[in-house]
C-alpha cells in the first residue's frame, strides 16, 4: 500500500512537473522588474550582453517560483492521499528532499550559464543582488563588531556565509532567504563562541561604539 501511494505521489508530482507553467504573467513581471535592477548595477555595455543576463536572472526567479508551486501541490497531494501521519512525514521528508536537490540543480545550471557572459566578480554581485547583500552587509558587521578576528576566523565567516547564500539563492521567498542567513549566523556564533569570544558583550560594545559614533 505504502510503494502504491508513493508511486501516485510521484506521478502527480511528474506530471506538474511536465504540465505547463503556471506562474502567472504578474510574477513574470515581477522578475523582469527584480533582472532588470540587478543586471543593471552590473554597468554591462553590450546590449545583447546585458539583455541576455537579465533574461538568465529572470528565468532563475521563474523557474525557484515555478518549483515552490509544484512543492506546494505536490505536498497538498500526500495531505490528501496519506491518512497515516507517520507515513506522510516519511513521505513529506523524501519529496522536499527531492525538491531541494532540483533548487540545488537548477542554481548550479544558472551559475554555470552566467559564467559564459560575465565575469566572476559580476557573479558575485548577481548572487548578492538575488540575496539582498545580506552576505557582504553580515561579513562587515562582523569585523565591525570584532576588529581582532584572526585570518582563520574570518575566512570561516566569509566561508560560511557563501554557504548560505548558496542555499538562500534557490529559496523562493524573502523570509526563507533570510531565514538561511539565520540559520548559518547562528553556526558563526557558537563558533565563535568555542574560540572564547562573549558574543553578547561583542555586540553590545559594539552597539555602544556605534552610538558614541553617531553622536560625535
Amino acid at each position: 500500500m505504502k510503494k502504491v501511494l508513493a508511486i501516485h505521489i510521484w506521478c502527480f508530482i511528474v506530471t506538474i512537473a511536465n504540465a505547463q507553467s503556471v506562474t502567472s504573467d504578474e510574477y513574470w513581471s515581477i522578475a523582469n522588474e527584480r533582472a532588470g535592477k540587478i543586471a543593471a548595477a552590473l554597468n554591462i555595455t553590450d546590449s545583447t550582453k546585458f539583455y541576455k543576463v537579465k533574461e538568465l536572472i529572470a528565468k532563475e526567479y521563474v523557474a525557484i517560483k515555478e518549483i515552490d508551486e509544484r512543492k506546494v501541490n505536490a505536498l497538498t497531494a500526500i495531505k490528501t492521499n496519506i491518512a497515516d501521519k507517520n507515513e506522510a512525514e516519511i513521505e513529506k521528508t523524501r519529496i522536499t528532499t527531492l525538491f531541494e536537490q532540483e533548487r540545488a540543480l537548477i542554481n548550479k545550471q544558472f551559475v554555470a550559464a552566467l559564467s559564459t557572459e560575465v565575469s566572476p566578480e559580476q557573479i558575485e554581485q548577481i548572487k548578492n543582488g538575488m540575496t539582498y547583500n545580506v552576505l557582504p552587509i553580515t561579513y562587515k558587521g562582523y569585523l565591525e563588531m570584532i576588529p581582532r578576528l584572526t585570518e582563520e576566523e574570518r575566512e570561516y565567516i566569509y566561508a560560511a556565509l557563501v554557504e548560505a547564500r548558496d542555499h538562500a539563492m534557490a529559496a523562493g521567498s524573502s523570509k526563507e532567504k533570510h531565514e538561511w542567513f539565520g540559520k548559518y549566523k547562528g553556526r558563526i556564533n557558537n563558533f565563535l563562541s568555542a574560540r572564547g569570544y562573549d558574543m553578547n558583550k561583542e555586540s553590545k560594545d559594539w552597539q555602544e561604539r556605534v552610538k558614541q559614533q553617531n553622536l560625535n
